[in-house]
């Protein structure tokens, strides 16, 4: 791995290899807020296309618009001729091959069996010298990429052996010098390896595989954050971070108790955090946490304090105020809240939006009832509340209840995280909307000063962000104005 730490050199970070953690990531020297660690253009990525997001996409910018299938195969979509130029050198190969796929399979092509496709194609690319391997882009990156092969369960496994066939199908691949174990261990390292490509405001637009990026470890506490330019992946340092010290992102949300956590990593990741948060598992701080985000609240309602399981399983006591809160009454409000959640998603599933607004308003007030102010619980039906609210345009009541999250996304996530700053961000842009100059100019500018530092500022994201801003300082700069002189 000389030519790997050399490059990173020259990025002022260090490559290394611990027994309890595997390849990790050092910074060589100390980094700012907001300075760039490390960026990093996709070996391979592919646009999604599922129920959350149905449109077609550009293959290279994952644009929505004035879109063009390529004459070729008629299954890659490009929004110009500079993005087909830009793709060329693998889609030419690429292309060859989805010809030649059967009519009726084409349909079958999800985002994954393509990615993995145009990754066979790399390869054989790379070994026929069409595309040129350098210091950071060669296919050994891939091949040195955990597949956790051993972890997974007898049915993922037939999982990928059957995808890995399909794919040995539509490559034909004698041309391609790769049997169907190592497609199948292929997938199974995209799987843990592969990072979702999204638009500023965190939206997901593709797949793609960044093999240096895959060194960053994970952290419930990260230091470090990653977003996209477009293509690009860029990891930012989200605040000081000392020479000597490791690199860490975060792979899943890092809202939510230290179980949640552990949980989700285990079962994507196959391992156990031992991060600067789950140390502290068990201890007064991390159940105080979990009780907050995901417990239950006291039935006084002038009371703040927080409920723990009593010794003979029969309830909730209030740590501030000792008041016992039944089991019975609190397994009969989740079984309602259960029955109520699974209506009102039908109901928005089905199209009755403004039937599906008022049965999560009433999940609301159940929750309300049962959880902390904090609760994740209500947070993500806020979340939901304001996603209809946004497609009725009823910006006053997507208004209210984004209020209401940003104290609920403060207390869940580090003060620099970038959800953060597009809450407020979402906040200023509909007090804007609706004529709330001076609202919209303090959070539009505390949305700024969270994502220049986790988002830079020469994206068209931040760049129309600054542009907003500033329109809304002078817009309210002229009301005061106008106030005066009346």
């Amino acid at each position: 791995m000389e030519e790997l730490q050399n490059a990173l050199d020259k990025k002022s970070l260090k490559f290394s290899t611990l027994p309890e953690k595997g390849r990790c990531l050092f910074a060589a020297r100390d980094f700012s807020p907001g300075e760039v660690l490390l960026s990093e253009n996709p070996y391979v990525c592919v646009p999604n296309k599922n129920k959350e997001s149905p449109l077609c996409k550009c293959e290279w910018c994952f644009s929505t618009t004035n879109l063009k299938k390529c004459s070729g195969c008629h299954v890659i979509w490009y929004c110009s001729s500079k993005c087909q130029r830009s793709d060329w050198k693998l889609h030419s190969a690429e292309c060859k091959v989805l010809s030649k796929v059967d009519k009726q399979r084409v349909n079958s092509l999800t985002p994954s069996l393509l990615l993995m496709v145009k990754l066979c194609i790399r390869r054989k690319l790379e070994i026929e010298k069409v595309i040129p391997t350098s210091a950071t882009e060669s296919y050994k990156y891939v091949e040195a990429l955990v597949s956790h092969m051993s972890d997974i369960n007898e049915k993922q496994l037939l999982l990928y052996a059957q995808m890995a066939n399909l794919v040995n199908l539509i490559l034909q691949c004698p041309d391609f010098q790769l049997n169907v174990k190592e497609i199948a261990e292929n997938f199974s390292k995209l799987a843990c390896n592969a990072h979702t490509i999204c638009d500023g405001e965190l939206r997901p637009l593709g797949t793609g595989l960044y093999p240096f990026i895959s060194i960053i470890n994970h952290s419930c506490l990260p230091n470090s954050v990653l977003v996209f330019e477009g293509r690009l992946a860029v990891v930012r340092a989200m605040q000081h971070i000392p020479k000597g010290t490791e690199v860490l992102i975060s792979y899943v949300d890092i809202a939510g108790s230290t179980l949640t956590r552990q949980k989700a990593l285990k079962e994507q990741y196959y391992f156990t955090c031992a991060c600067s948060r789950c140390i502290k598992l068990g201890q007064s701080d991390d159940i105080r946490e979990s009780a907050v985000l995901e417990g239950y609240r006291c039935k006084d309602s002038q009371c703040d304090g927080f409920l723990l399981r009593n010794s003979d399983d029969k309830g909730f006591i209030c740590q501030q105020c000792g008041f016992l809160r039944e089991k019975e009454e609190i397994t009969n409000i989740t079984i309602k809240l259960k029955s109520m959640s699974e209506k009102a998603s039908a109901l928005l599933s089905s199209g009755h939006k403004t039937e599906a607004i008022e049965a999560y308003k009433m999940i609301e007030r159940m929750q309300l009832l049962l959880y902390q102010p904090f609760s994740i619980s209500l947070m993500r039906n806020w979340e939901t509340l304001i996603k209809i609210f946004m497609e009725l345009q009823d910006w006053r009541e997507a208004l209210s209840y984004c209020r209401l999250t940003v104290p609920a996304y403060e207390r869940a996530y580090p003060r620099s995280y970038p959800l953060v700053g597009l809450q407020y961000y979402m906040c200023g842009k509909f007090e804007w909307l609706l004529g709330e100059t001076e609202a919209a100019v303090r959070s539009l500018t505390k949305a700024l000063d969270i994502l220049r530092v986790t988002h830079g500022t020469k994206s068209p994201f931040m760049v129309e962000l600054v542009n907003t801003v500033e329109e809304a300082r002078a817009e309210a700069l002229y009301k005061l104005h106008s106030q005066v002189r009346d």
